[in-house]
This record gives structure tokens, C-alpha cells and sequence, in this order.
């Protein structure tokens, strides 16, 4: 059995179905693990979240930041504000309910406690450990997983509060967690969430840093795997692994090994959406 991490796929399915063919994936026997946003802004997201759905015990993926937003636009749509027509085509599908709910019920954290990997969209927040954060992870997804979230969908919205506090409560606290796990890229040295910018860490103001180059509680046998950051690229220092090579932008789809000693990655170049403005 190999088991993989997959970047950002983002409704790029074909090209996923190039990484799989690359990895000589089975299904019979391996394992696959999505670094959330599997659809939204590519050309098949309603496609690429079928198949990964019909996976069953052979995938599994967390949640991102559009994949969030596609299930809230779901439950509250913006009449103003229709959306995209590969949106459209997932709200239309017959089994878009069981889709949809599919997707809102996945995890915000993964942890492969034998091969010692964990992965989120974002990262994880460097004041936590890894106890820690699979405790808050399970909070925000006890909310999402229940038949009357709509409320809270609408509400998770926001960049405050943007600094950890044991005593948050309610959904300044279940915000927090969200942005920390789907929305995470740079702090200030307060371990602040900072939202602005999105480039390469290269060209970043100088009082904002990447949240792993902060001082962390994790287990430093540990792999932080994560996506989100299509800028920042393939990294592996420290283990921490950034697998969102910019499928979507015409970079490449990434996949890691973790169940092999050495933790090959494996990539395919993609095709660029050029219809889609970043």
C-alpha cells in the first residue's frame, strides 16, 4: 500500500488524473489525501469532487478556503452574485446535495499518527501543538457537520479577531480556527494572522513573517504538510511541506509519499487556465 498527499487540485481534475496515472495510484490498494480546495476557480470541479468522492475508503481530503466558500454560497446564495458557470454546473448536478454534503463533512485536520504526518490547507497555527490543534480542528467541524450550519457559514466570514486567545468563545473563536487552518500564510512577530498578501515570501513586507518560520510547538519528528499558498511553491525544510504548486495557474499538481522512508514527491506539469484571473 503507498499512501500520497495531493496539493491543491482546485477543479483541475484532469490534470489529477495525470498525477494519479504518474503515481500508478490503486485504489484497490493505495490511499490519497487532498490538501483541501479540491474545487472552485479550474474548469471541473464538479468532476474532480465526484471522483474524489467516489473514492470512499481510498481518499479522503480537508477542508480549504474555497472549498468553504463554495458550501456557503451553496446554503446562502447572493442572488446579486451568481456564481461561475463551473459552480453552476456542480449546484445543478443530481447529486449535488450529496456532493456538497460530502464535502462539508471532511475534516479541517488529517493526521497520519503511524507516519507521522498531518495535514491542513493552511498549516498550523504555531502556538499549537499538534494535541492541541486536532482538539480545535474537531470544535469547528462538530459545527459543520451538523444540518443547521447555514447560520454559521454566513458568519465565518472575517479577519478578526487575527491573534489566539484560549477564552474566545463562540464564532470570534470558530473564526479564528477557520482562518488559522484555510487562510494562513504570514504573521507578525505577536503571532498575528496577517490576510494582505499573497506572493512570494521573498517579496513580503519586512514586519511580516511565514507562520512556520515562527518559533512552533509541533513534534519535530513530524510533517506539517499543507497547500493554500500556490505562491510560495514546493518547500520541504524542517518538515514543513508546501504542496500547492499552481496546478491552476499553469505550475505543476504535487503529490508526496509519506508512507516511504525517503518521501518521494511526485509532480506533473499543468495546463494554465489562462480564462482565469488570479
Amino acid at each position: 500500500m503507498a499512501k500520497y498527499i495531493i496539493g491543491d487540485i482546485q477543479g483541475c481534475y484532469d490534470e489529477l488524473q495525470r498525477l494519479l496515472d504518474r503515481i500508478n495510484f490503486d485504489p484497490t490498494n493505495d490511499i490519497i489525501w487532498i490538501a483541501g480546495d479540491i474545487i472552485n476557480r479550474g474548469p471541473k470541479s464538479l468532476e474532480a469532487l465526484r471522483f474524489v468522492k467516489d473514492l470512499e475508503g481510498s481518499a479522503d481530503s480537508v477542508l480549504g478556503n474555497h472549498d468553504l466558500h463554495i458550501i456557503a454560497e451553496s446554503v446562502n446564495p447572493n442572488p446579486s452574485k451568481p456564481p461561475k458557470e463551473d459552480i453552476q454546473r456542480l449546484f445543478d448536478a443530481p447529486d449535488s446535495d450529496e456532493l456538497l454534503y460530502w464535502l462539508r463533512t471532511r475534516p479541517l485536520l488529517l493526521h497520519d499518527e503511524e507516519n507521522k504526518t498531518v495535514v491542513t490547507h493552511a498549516g498550523i497555527y504555531p502556538k499549537w501543538d499538534i494535541a492541541t490543534a486536532k482538539q480545535l480542528a474537531q470544535e469547528v467541524e462538530q459545527i459543520l457537520q451538523t444540518e443547521h450550519c447555514e447560520k454559521f457559514l454566513l458568519e465565518m466570514y472575517g479577519n478578526e479577531p487575527n491573534i489566539w486567545n484560549e477564552s474566545l468563545s463562540g464564532n470570534d473563536r470558530y473564526r479564528f480556527i477557520i482562518n488559522a487552518f484555510t487562510r494562513m500564510r504570514l504573521c507578525d512577530h505577536e503571532y498575528r494572522l496577517l490576510f494582505d498578501f499573497k506572493g512570494h515570501p521573498d517579496d513580503k513586507p519586512d514586519d511580516q513573517i511565514p507562520w512556520f518560520e515562527l518559533p512552533n510547538h509541533f513534534d519535530p519528528d513530524t510533517h506539517v504538510v499543507f497547500g493554500h499558498w500556490s505562491a510560495l511553491g514546493f518547500r520541504n525544510i524542517d518538515n514543513i511541506v508546501s504542496l500547492d504548486t499552481g496546478c491552476l495557474w499553469g505550475g505543476g499538481l504535487t503529490a508526496i509519499r509519506i508512507d516511504h522512508p525517503e518521501k518521494p514527491i511526485y509532480s506533473i506539469p499543468c495546463k494554465a487556465q489562462k480564462e482565469i484571473k488570479k
